[in-house]
């Protein structure tokens, strides 16, 4: 059995858990460092990734993290986790202080928060996922997209662009919205909330050497 960590600092910490557990792993919350100890993945949930990074500082997660990430932990994120595994956010926000928001990085891309609306925005829609015979029903709330990704960086999904306009230096394909770069997983949509669990599972295999 699998001991992964949901980092629960907040966002939709539950749903997760119960994704890993009713697929045979060991979920584990995690809000301090050293609870990061002795885990083979790790998973970032959905949420406010400014709040997400602010607590991570504030707990002292953040440096270890970023660390174990750098070592080779394997670790997925959806939506606001995609932006925390950014090496780059586009429009970071700044706190009181003027201080910009942070992520762990990990993946070589851009991403920009919330670019495909606000709540009222939230979709639902049938993906194309590399390496899944049947699309991903996927749900986006206040969802980023990546706006480039690196060499070494997988595109699994993309969506079409909403009102069908592309900026410059913006992938003309479609939305990036979902990668992997080695043992790092990201979507910018919720598997967890429509009991999706064929990226759960995905990332159960990367665990395991088996994808």
């Amino acid at each position: 059995m699998n001991r992964i960590g949901v980092l629960a600092l907040q966002g939709d910490v539950r749903e997760h858990v119960q994704m890993l557990r009713r697929l045979g792993a060991d979920p584990v919350p995690v809000r301090r460092p050293e609870e990061l100890d002795g885990l083979e993945g790790l998973v970032l949930p959905g949420g406010e990734s400014t709040v997400i990074d602010k607590l991570a500082r504030t707990y002292g997660v953040a440096p270890v993290l970023k660390q174990r990430i750098a070592e080779g932990l394997p670790v997925y994120g959806s939506c606001a986790g995609m932006i925390l595994l950014a090496d780059t956010i586009a429009d970071a926000s700044t706190d009181s202080a003027g201080n910009p928001q942070q992520s762990f990085g990990g993946i070589d891309m851009v991403v920009r928060r919330n670019a495909f609306g606000r709540q009222v925005d939230s979709f639902e829609s049938d993906i194309d996922f590399e390496g899944f015979t049947d699309p991903v029903r996927a749900v986006f709330i206040r969802a980023p997209w990546v706006e480039t990704a690196g060499a070494g960086v997988r595109v699994l999904a993309r969506v079409p662009d909403p009102e069908g306009q592309m900026r410059p230096g913006v992938d003309s394909v479609g939305r990036i919205v979902a990668v992997r770069s080695g043992n790092l997983l990201a979507t910018s949509f919720h598997p967890e909330v429509n009991g999706e669990s064929r990226i759960h599972e995905l990332f159960i295999k990367m665990i395991r050497g088996d994808a």
